[in-house]
């Protein structure tokens, strides 16, 4: 789960236009040990986690399309997740090669956008499932008799509408800025986000930060501390709590610390370079690790796409179950077809 610098991704090509300009202006701040960096790592890692992403989403989209019982209202939430960051996993190629072209985007115009576009509504989106697994499980755990006539599929399928068109709707800016334009100084195509100046990045960066983070993290973190208290006074009650409860809601934590840890890094380095280019933090030591850190925490962020489907599988008790079932199925399918090819070979 999904918004580097003044678009998801704007961090990564300001940064690398701001250093070219400075070193055409004589600055001392400028180095080229990063832009080196960025050509040889980040490629690599760019690709390394866009084909774990696309191949661990597909596998959790594939057990829970093919499994014979319905999903449950978790299970459509966490397959929209899965489809989320599997469009976003698969726009990541893009940058891996435009990184190792040194930043000069060897796409179309149209390609700037579109790419970049679904990278940014597909990682709102991601996080608003977030929220809305969050709201489920609290609302399962401290108000169960409310939770029963709201947490049908077809309210969570229509919940899971409305998230797609908020996605949508934040990612707006993305189709009006965005851009390819021609630096002849660097003779380079860079694909950024073309603000006119920086009032106009910093309103962009606030609504970002405002909607990407701050809403989500307010309202995951009041469910998740309803969750915990609602778990605690059942066994102060002394009742007894079903494994299958407790086990979702441990993996529902677990996805919602793992979005923290990736997301919150890459937010707090996106405000500091925010204030570093407004003038209010100075100094060529914090440019240049501010430059190192919006490239490592953006791809952590990214990371978060990785880490969902591992998390079902490492603490999701019932996807566990259903692959079990897909494979033991799979196998009696098989020996099934065996059997018949080596009746019909003995008549």
């Amino acid at each position: 789960m999904a918004l580097p610098s003044t678009s998801i991704l704007a961090n990564f090509n300001t940064t690398a236009i701001n250093g070219e300009q400075n070193n055409m202006n004589g600055s001392q701040c400028y180095s080229d040990e990063p832009h080196v960096w960025h050509i040889s790592v980040l490629p690599v890692y760019i690709l390394l986690v866009a084909v774990l992403g696309i191949v661990l989403n597909v596998f959790v989209l594939g057990v829970f399309c093919l499994h014979k019982k319905s999903c449950t209202v978790a299970e459509i939430y966490f397959s929209n997740i899965a489809a989320a960051d599997l469009i976003l996993m698969s726009c990541l190629p893009f940058w891996a090669v435009n990184a190792a072209n040194q930043f000069n985007w060897p796409f179309s115009h149209h390609l700037c956008r579109l790419v970049n576009f679904s990278i940014n509504m597909n990682a709102y989106s991601s996080i608003y499932f977030l929220v809305l697994i969050s709201i489920d499980r609290r609302m399962a755990l401290a108000n169960p008799l409310s939770h029963i006539g709201i947490s049908r599929p077809k309210y969570a399928k229509l919940g899971c509408v409305l998230v797609w068109a908020l996605g949508l709707l934040l990612s707006v800016p993305t189709i009006v800025f965005r851009e390819v334009k021609d630096f002849p100084e660097i003779q380079y195509n860079i694909c950024y986000m073309a603000f006119r100046n920086l009032t106009e990045r910093a309103v962009f960066d606030v609504m970002q930060f405002t909607f990407s983070f701050i809403i989500p993290f307010v309202i995951i973190f009041y469910c998740t501390i309803h969750i915990l208290q609602a778990l605690n006074n059942r066994i102060f009650e002394g009742l007894n709590t079903r494994k299958k409860e407790r086990k979702a809601t441990t993996l529902v934590l677990a996805v919602l610390l793992a979005f923290l840890i990736c997301w919150m890094p890459f937010h707090v380095t996106k405000i500091l370079l925010l204030l570093q280019e407004a003038e209010v933090l100075t100094g060529c030591s914090l440019e240049y690790a501010l430059n190192i850190c919006g490239h490592v925490f953006m791809y952590l962020a990214f990371f978060n796409s990785v880490l969902n489907p591992i998390l079902y599988v490492i603490v999701g008790q019932q996807f566990r179950q259903k692959v079990r079932g897909l494979f033991k199925r799979w196998r009696s399918t098989r020996k099934s077809s065996v059997n018949i090819s080596c009746t019909n070979s003995t008549r």
